[in-house]
């Protein structure tokens, strides 16, 4: 890993939670002027080269931001080489991110929504088999938790 701060967000698929928490960071990032490296990425393999889920898509564009070519991956050995910061939505993608960690991996593995006052340990809820509605508060939470973080970062650079 290059000394520059580079983060990955992790949910199961690549397609609801962690393009939007990538889509947040990237937003607060900007308006903050960090300078960071910022991806996001799926335990999961099943959706990879895709792009995020209609209603991922339709939330974010409601908030201002396109995310329609960004293109699902799944989580790699390299990436905890590659980032000093892998951020898990939930505790389950958490556990699988811990597993597969290499002894000499050097990123710092978090929850989301453990950067928010008073939620840590909470998960961001995978809105994929609810009602659109569900979006909303992912797009919330994601937002919530990628602020806090962005000022943790911030504060550190």
């Amino acid at each position: 890993m290059s000394g520059k701060t580079a983060i990955l967000f992790v949910c199961l698929g690549n397609i609801c939670r962690s393009p939007l928490a990538e889509a947040a960071f990237r937003r607060e990032a900007a308006r903050i002027g960090l300078d960071v490296e910022i991806d996001s990425a799926g335990t999961g393999h099943w959706h990879v080269g895709e792009p995020p889920d209609r209603r991922a898509q339709a939330v974010a564009k409601r908030n201002g931001i396109d995310i329609s070519s960004y293109r699902a991956r799944q989580v790699t050995r390299q990436d905890f080489h590659r980032f000093s910061h892998i951020v898990a939505l939930d505790s389950q993608n958490l556990a699988t991110l811990e597993a597969m960690r290499p002894i000499d991996g050097v990123a710092e593995l978090s929850l989301l929504l453990d950067h928010v006052e008073g939620r840590k340990g909470e998960a961001v809820a995978d809105p994929y088999y609810g009602e659109d509605a569900g979006f909303d508060l992912t797009w919330a939470d994601v937002t919530s938790g990628a602020e806090a973080l962005a000022r943790r970062i911030g504060r550190r650079a």
